[in-house]
């Protein structure tokens, strides 16, 4: 079987957002495919049931976020008009998709009443912006990454009729509000927003509830808990938060007349409730049982609560539906990058693999989970991914992950192709989750707080200085990357070493001070993450002391770590005459590595491997700078 390359990325089918028909007997879902031919990720729905093939619905080339109507007789789904996502229907039984809304801006993920006479969505509000216009701002979110300046653009709450598709907005006012959830009653929408006056200087967020005929919102939850999302269950009103700011774990309550009761999970587990680059669900309930998504080291799984592990294992969970006592979801394993899985939840059988669509005729390698020991004695948990076959030493390539609050999984993913192509050419690849990572418990998860590049750069030096001891690693041929906040580290790393003889920062940060204005999350990470000296913490204050050939990718509109980020250390390793070269990728967020073109993701899985064997061959002569 053939070995895995960065151009198998357009022979990568991932299934996602996995939603049960109403009776259980089949599952919908989003299969996205990369296309060489249009550059894009095409997405369509499909359908899977136990026992037969699974079959596509729709055509795509851009459709999403499918979901039954009550009776199970339609499906909605989201599909660009004109440019704009809108709502279509398709009907159950078989026939062509109707399109049902005409939102000037475009429609949100659709919500289905209990009745399944209308759906509400969260979507844009105001008027079609003029892009040459003066773009006035009077607090900091006027830009946010994958969306760039919003011009005065907030997102509101709108309700359709299913059978004129006549829409009305329930929400108005300078603030954005979320998914909306519908009350059992069919007549109010509870939803999450944050309507301070400075909410752009503290972040917050509440439960309010508002008729769906439109009216000034009540707010439901005080200030004691920053809501992120909610969801009316049953007639159970479900939230998820944070206690004590927005850096620490996520945890579930409910909702009543007498107030907020936490959810008892009986874990120090962070809730997962789904995003991007973030596996996880929102809640739901199961036998009148509250489920969840939680992270336990690399692996998120699904617990009913108070903290009884049902979906677990060697996967990592993203996305998850209920219905008819039954589960569908979306598992990663390290042999693939996700399929649908069905689990009857009441006769206690082993879950049902629906899907197969992990291409053919590819080898992978099984990442091997290792606990190392910190300079102080803290255990780090990590993944060794290599050739067992292969002689050592050999070249070694740390990776860090981003957040710094996410955490590697030992499954196979899309993003990280070149981890799969090195193993194949005789390296080892190590990823290791630090302080900061999720998955070990809140303290664990906040051990970084104020202290960036000092209290986490031992949990990676001792993990290669354990693999060098063990002769796995040459200690002359090492290696570093990281995306976001592992570019951050990549950068931290090289100021305080030179034993890392090639760098990849991706989307990095290395002035602290000097991302507040730009970043959309720079407030956030000044005054949260790296509370305290932000100086102290920041690679450019130490860039006197890099020596390490170094490569930087960076999306061009990427306005969570700005390209500006990159330059700063492009600029002053070239002044300081370290080779340093500087790629930006035209028109990308910070998720392209994840969901940007696909020409940009190959090529920035092969950069990545051309750096390293320029620099590290792999027969150990040296390398030069042509």
């Amino acid at each position: 079987m053939a070995r895995l390359s960065p151009s198998d990325l357009y022979r990568l089918a991932v299934p996602s957002d996995p939603r049960l028909r109403p009776d259980g007997n089949a599952v919908a879902y989003v299969l996205t495919t990369p296309d060489r031919e249009t550059d894009e990720n095409v997405s369509e729905i499909w359908l899977a049931a136990p026992g037969g093939e699974p079959r596509r619905l729709t055509a795509g080339p851009r459709d999403s976020s499918p979901r039954w109507s009550p009776d199970g007789r339609w499906l909605a789904f989201l599909r660009p008009v004109d440019g704009r996502p809108q709502i279509h229907l398709l009907p159950a039984d078989g026939g062509e998709p109707s399109v049902l809304t005409a939102a000037p801006l475009g429609a949100g993920t659709p919500v289905w009443s209990p009745a399944g006479d209308a759906i509400a969505y969260s979507g844009p509000s105001g008027t079609e912006p003029d892009p040459y216009a003066p773009v006035v701002a009077d607090r900091l979110n006027f830009k946010a990454d994958g969306v760039g300046l919003r011009r005065g653009l907030t997102a509101h709450l709108f309700v359709v009729t299913v059978a004129t598709g006549a829409i009305r907005q329930v929400t108005r006012g300078d603030f954005d509000a979320g998914e909306p959830s519908w009350a059992a009653d069919g007549r109010r929408l509870f939803f999450a927003a944050d309507l301070e006056r400075d909410r752009d200087l503290t972040p917050g967020g509440a439960v309010h509830e508002v008729d769906v005929s439109g009216g000034e919102p009540e707010r439901l939850t005080g200030g004691d808990v920053m809501c992120t999302g909610v969801w009316c269950l049953d007639g159970r009103l479900v939230l998820a938060g944070h206690v004590g700011g927005p850096v620490g774990h996520t945890r579930l309550f409910e909702a009543a007349a007498d107030g907020l009761t936490e959810v008892a999970t009986d874990l120090d587990r962070n809730v997962m409730t789904g995003a991007p680059g973030y596996p996880g669900a929102a809640p739901q309930i199961l036998g009148g049982d509250l489920i969840f998504c939680a992270r336990d080291g690399g692996f998120t799984h699904v617990y009913r609560a108070p903290g009884e592990k049902i979906i677990g294992g060697d996967r990592s969970v993203s996305g998850v539906s209920v219905a008819a006592g039954r589960i569908a979801y979306v598992a990663a394993t390290p042999h693939s990058a996700g399929e649908v899985h069905i689990l009857d939840a009441a006769d206690g059988a082993a879950p049902v693999r629906l899907t197969r669509h992990a291409p053919d005729g590819i080898e992978l390698f099984t990442p091997v989970t290792r606990t190392f020991t910190a300079p102080d004695g803290t255990p780090v948990e990590g993944f060794v991914l290599r050739d067992e076959s292969r002689a050592t030493p050999g070249p070694l390539l740390l990776d860090v992950h981003g957040g710094p609050h996410n955490t590697w999984a030992p499954v196979f993913d899309g993003a990280h192709l070149y981890h799969q192509a090195l193993a194949a050419r005789g390296w080892t690849v190590l990823t290791v989750n630090p302080r900061g990572s999720d998955g070990y418990g809140e303290d664990f998860y906040t051990a970084t707080v104020g202290t960036w590049g000092i209290s986490d750069t031992g949990d990676f030096l001792s993990a290669v200085d354990e693999l060098v001891a063990e002769g796995v690693a040459d200690p002359d041929r090492l290696a570093v990357t990281g995306y976001s906040y592992g570019g951050y580290m990549t950068c931290r790393l090289t100021t305080l070493t030179g034993r890392f003889r090639a760098a990849v920062p991706g989307g990095c940060v290395s002035d602290i001070a000097s991302m507040v204005g730009p970043s959309d999350a720079g407030l956030l990470l000044k005054l949260h993450e790296c509370a305290g000296d932000v100086v102290r913490q920041s690679p450019m204050t130490y860039v006197d002391g890099v020596t390490t050939p170094t490569l930087l990718l960076h999306g061009e509109s990427d306005d969570t770590c700005p390209v500006g980020q990159a330059e700063q250390w492009f600029a002053a390793l070239r002044e300081r005459g370290v080779p340093v070269r500087l790629v930006r990728y035209p028109g990308a967020s910070h998720l392209f590595i994840l969901n940007g073109r696909p020409s940009h993701r190959v090529d920035y899985n092969e950069r990545i491997l051309q750096w390293l064997e320029q620099w590290i061959p792999a027969d150990g002569t040296p390398a030069s700078a042509s």
